[in-house]
């Protein structure tokens, strides 16, 4: 994950006023940045990186250093933010203060902003295509399991059957053989009694 630092300049009385914008992007997104006409001249650092930054430092394009307060008003003359005690104490005599949410407005509707928002949108876009395909991705992947599943199952109920069919086979074998056999001794049985019969009548007489 990498921060982007876009810097750009604001024109407020025909001085400029630079200002530092601080986003978030990912591995795949810091690759596009590269790419795209709107950011590639953005610095990226990673989010290591960023948090190692003094704190003063991540907070200076929000609040004021020498008071600690968020900026709220502008002032045109001195062509800097003020929060609301810069104004009572540096620019009490100052007449042309505005508010900065009029002046983000008018930031908003900059060339620069323009160009950051399409690279957000174009941003955007590029997550979206990403999550899109991993979602198919999972899906794909659910389907292919389960799809191996039934075939597994459809193997074992073939093992199973086929198993089944060798053990009524093997049964039926085993009985013809106990059968064979049976007879066999059965008939061996008279054979000898009657030898016994022939002995014994012979013996007597």
């Amino acid at each position: 994950m990498f921060v982007e630092f876009v810097n750009y300049a604001i024109s407020v009385n025909s001085q400029s006023h630079g200002v530092q914008i601080v986003r978030r992007v990912s591995d795949d997104c810091k690759d596009h940045h590269s790419l795209s006409k709107a950011s590639r001249n953005h610095d990226t650092v990673t989010i290591a990186e960023y948090q190692k930054l003094p704190s003063n430092v991540i907070q200076i394009a929000q609040s004021c250093k020498k008071h600690d307060q968020k900026y709220q008003i502008f002032c045109k003359k001195h062509d800097c933010p003020c929060c609301k005690r810069c104004v009572v104490e540096d620019h009490n005599k100052c007449e042309d203060l505005k508010d900065i949410d009029d002046v983000i407005s008018g930031i908003k509707s900059s060339n620069a902003f323009q160009d950051i928002e399409k690279t957000l949108n174009e941003v955007k876009d590029h997550m979206e295509r990403i999550r899109k395909d991993r979602e198919e991705n999972l899906a794909s992947l659910k389907e292919q399991k389960k799809s191996i599943g039934m075939e597994i199952q459809k193997a074992k109920t073939s093992i199973n059957n086929h198993l089944d069919n060798l053990h009524q086979q093997l049964l039926r074998q085993l009985d013809a053989s106990e059968e064979t056999e049976n007879k066999k001794i059965r008939q061996l049985l008279n054979d000898v009694e009657e030898q016994e019969k022939e002995i014994a009548e012979f013996q007597a007489g």
